[in-house]
Formats: structure tokens, sequence, C-alpha cells
């Protein structure tokens, strides 16, 4: 296997690893905290959004509920793989930076998107704990590169 081969599977491998515990974060605390964030609202919202616009008819919640969960997943992988663009011994910062920047953009661009704000800034609570899981699935990102690197 070549050297940028290995470089992207360590990247989208622990970027996987920093989506899940992220929508495990989100998906464990909304069962137990009352101002926790819905990432999980955000997202059927964005399907049916896109759906109706293509003229589809989207699907029952329980159903969308599992395509939002999905496409979270999915989504914050490939985001949280452009962590394999920086250096091995720079993994701790720049898996913070891509935390802390999908956090601020989880808080303010639903409402421009015409999604509402409630579900990740409906309190200074919420608002707060939206950027801090999304800095959580980063350190995670971090994390496990930099063990795969040192490998």
């Amino acid at each position: 296997m070549t050297d940028i081969n290995k470089t992207i599977l360590q990247s989208l491998g622990s970027g996987l690893v920093g989506a899940c515990a992220l929508t495990v974060l989100h998906e464990t605390a909304r069962q137990f905290i009352p101002d926790a964030p819905r990432a999980d609202i955000l997202g059927m919202r964005a399907i049916k959004k896109v759906m109706e616009s293509a003229d589809q008819e989207p699907p029952a919640d329980d159903e969308l509920h599992g395509w939002a969960l999905g496409g979270d997943v999915v989504s914050n992988a490939l985001y949280y793989s452009l962590i394999g663009l920086a250096k091995p011994e720079n993994a701790v910062l720049t898996g913070a930076a891509l935390g802390l920047a999908a956090g601020v953009g989880a808080v303010a661009l639903p409402g421009p998107m015409g999604l509402g704000t409630a579900p990740s800034s409906r309190t200074t609570a919420t608002a707060a704990m939206t950027i801090g899981w999304y800095l959580v699935g980063g350190l995670a990102t971090a994390g496990v590169y930099a063990l795969l690197k040192r490998r």
C-alpha cells in the first residue's frame, strides 16, 4: 500500500470515529438533557427540504430519522477526515480547529439555511453544547489519527 493510500485510509477511519463519537453523544444526550442540541432534527429538516424541492415525498419521520443519522455520520466523517491534511504532530490542534469550526457552523448556519435555530441554539446552553460536542468529535478524530500515524 502506498503512503498516500495509507494516509487516506487513516484519515477516513479517524474521521469516522470522530463522527460516530459525535452522533452517539448527540443521540445519548438528547434522551437525558432537555436543552441538548438536536442535530437529528436539523438533518431531518434538511432532507425534507431537498426532497420537497425535487417534488419527492419525504419518508415518515421514523425512517427520516435514520436517514438523518446516517447522513450526519457520513458528512461528519468526510469533514473530520480533513485531519489527514495536517502533520501528525499537529493533529490535536487541527482536530480542535475542525471541531470548533463545525460547532460554530452548526450554531450559525441553520437559520440562514431555512432550517430553524432552535435545534442547535435555542438556549445559550444548547449553543455551548453544540460547539462543545463538535469539538469532542474533532478531538476524537485527532486522537485516533495521531495513534494511527504512530504505527
